[in-house]
Order: C-alpha cells, then structure tokens, then sequence
C-alpha cells in the first residue's frame, strides 16, 4: 500500500484534538484532552456505559480470486510527564499543574496480506500489544528532571470477508481494546484509562488486483449493499488521487471522498477549528510566558511555535486567500 498521497490527510486524523489553542497544557481547554476515536479498555467502557472499546467498519470490494486485502490500524497511545527534582524526591505534577500534560507517540498494526477470497472463507486476526516504557530527559534551563511513562496496551484486529453477489464483496474490520487496567475499573478515572486507551484510532484499507466502493456514491446495483455496511465509530471514505479506488480510510472524523489538506497549510495546526491564518495569527499574539510554557511542555507544540514565528511573508500572503478556479458567466442579459 502506498501510504504517501494519503499522508497528509492519515495525520490530521491522527492529531485532530491533540492540542488546542492557545497550546498550553495550563489552558481549560488542554486540562482535559478531547479526541475522536478513543477506544477504552473494555472494564471502564462497561463501567461508564458511553465510552467505547471497539470500532468497526465495513467496506465493499469489487474484486475476484486475484483480489488481495491490506489493513492498517493507527493510533496515539498518550505518555504520562511528570518532574523529578534533583535530590530524587518522589515526582510531583509536571509543572504543578492539576492533571500533568499527557504527551503521544503514533502506533501502527499492520496486518498480513490476505487473500481475499481466502478470507472469505477464514476470518483473519491479529491480537497486538504496545508494552509499557520509561525515560527520562533533562529539563530545559532546569536541574529537574522529565519522566516520561508508558503503560502497556493490549489489543485485537478481526477482519472478515462475506460474497455479496458475483464479484462483490464486504469487508468488515473489527478492533478492541483488551487492556486489562491493574486497578479495579470503579477506581480507574479518566486520565488513567486514556493512558491505557487507543486514541485517535483509525483504519487504513488498501486493495490489490480489486476496487473499493463508494459508501456515499455507490452505482445504483450496490445502493443497497453500501446502505447495509454496518460502521461503528469511524467511516469510510475513499482516499488518494480523485477516482482511484484502491485505498480507503476508516475515520472518527467525518470526511468526503477524497478529501485534501489545502496545499497553503504549511504544518499541522491540532486545533478542530483549524483555520489557519486566524491561528497563526493567534499564535503570534501570545506572551512571552505563554511561548515558553508552549516551547518546554510538548515537542509537537514547539514545532508548531517555531513553524509559525518562521513563516516568511509570502506564505503569510498565501494564508490571506487564494483563488482556486474561475468560471465564466454567461450573459443572461435579454
């Protein structure tokens, strides 16, 4: 599968939410992290009855014997950061703030190639596991010391196959979460089971000597097949150069076929509302203090003030407003 055209659009899904402006941990709106695609350990989705643990999507393909499948699940799984002085007292909160800022790395589950046909005759899965991590790394302009924590995450992908009619077929890919918490779930919060949750997890689907069909344009012989993929927690929408068909996108985020990052966008902005000269604007009004804050919690966050403050005047100008095609008006004129 080549991942390459679709990079741009697999990132901004990825990151939708990971941080907000003003891009400080200390804000309101960063105390308590939003993202689509969360997928619980399944004791606390039971224990609060609304946070899922699963998703699925299903697809159609149009394909025969040749017909081979590629799934890929990607997904954060969040770092917990807190500070340790240097006479070795026990960590405190990072910064003292109330909750410490939970930092992320990308996790990617790649499945094996299948046969299509083959799957339709034997469901294929893959059970997963991020194991549990700590560092450490100095502090900038600080003698403390940053430690940085990962807990382990378990996890299963389930993919089935099933002849819809001649040449046609549906795909259906199913994930969980199956991270057994060490804490009773009645006493695990919310910031301790996003630890041990998939964040932001999505499905990429490549097909080979086959194409996929459009859920919200199917010719009109499979409208009623597409209207019976069942999809929980994500959708999928086909990806890449407009009209090819061999790579789909399961997504938490709502999409159309094909959708573009505007080629103007010089970077990843995180933010839900993301319009990007009004929040590198933003960004540009912060205080010294609000920089420095931004700077030394998140490496992203620091990459994105850097980006901003380097921006040259051209790109600024580019951000302003661009006109993307003219057509002409006809002279209705009597």
């Amino acid at each position: 599968m080549n991942l390459k055209p679709i990079e741009a659009i697999a990132k901004a899904v990825l990151y939708e939410g990971y941080m907000l402006y003003p891009y400080r941990p200390s804000s309101v709106k960063n105390r308590q992290r939003f993202n689509f695609g969360v997928l619980y350990p399944k004791s606390y989705s039971e224990e609060t009855g609304s946070d899922p643990c699963s998703l699925q999507t299903e697809v159609l393909v149009e394909g025969d014997s040749r017909t081979s499948l590629e799934v890929r699940l990607r997904f954060l799984k969040l770092i917990d950061r807190s500070t340790r002085n240097p006479a070795g007292f026990a960590s405190q909160p990072f910064q003292q703030e109330p909750a410490a800022w939970q930092e992320a790395t990308e996790c990617e589950v790649v499945m094996p190639i299948c046969n299509l046909q083959a799957l339709a005759a034997t469901p294929a899965q893959l059970k997963f596991d991020s194991p549990a991590r700590e560092d450490e790394l100095q502090e900038t302009n600080s003698q403390n010391t940053i430690v940085r924590k990962q807990v382990s995450v378990f996890g299963s992908v389930t993919v089935t196959a099933t002849a819809e009619n001649r040449g046609v077929f549906k795909v259906q890919v199913r994930v969980e979460n199956l991270t057994l918490p060490d804490v009773s779930s009645k006493n695990l919060n919310r910031d301790s089971a996003l630890l041990q949750s998939l964040v932001s997890a999505h499905v990429v689907l490549g097909v080979t000597d086959g194409e996929f069909v459009s859920l919200l344009e199917p010719p009109d012989q499979l409208a009623e097949s597409a209207a019976n993929c069942q999809n929980v927690g994500v959708w999928p929408v086909l990806v890449g150069a407009e009209g090819c068909r061999d790579t789909m996108l399961a997504s938490p985020i709502i999409l159309y076929d094909y959708p573009q990052i505007a080629p103007e966008s010089p970077g990843d902005l995180f933010d839900g509302t993301e319009i990007d000269e009004i929040l590198a604007l933003r960004i540009m009004t912060l205080t010294d203090e609000e920089k420095h804050e931004m700077r030394n919690t998140d490496e992203r966050a620091r990459a994105l003030l850097e980006r901003t403050e380097s921006l040259p005047m051209e790109q600024w100008m580019k951000l302003h407003g661009t006109l993307r095609e003219l057509h002409s008006v006809k002279d209705e004129t009597p």
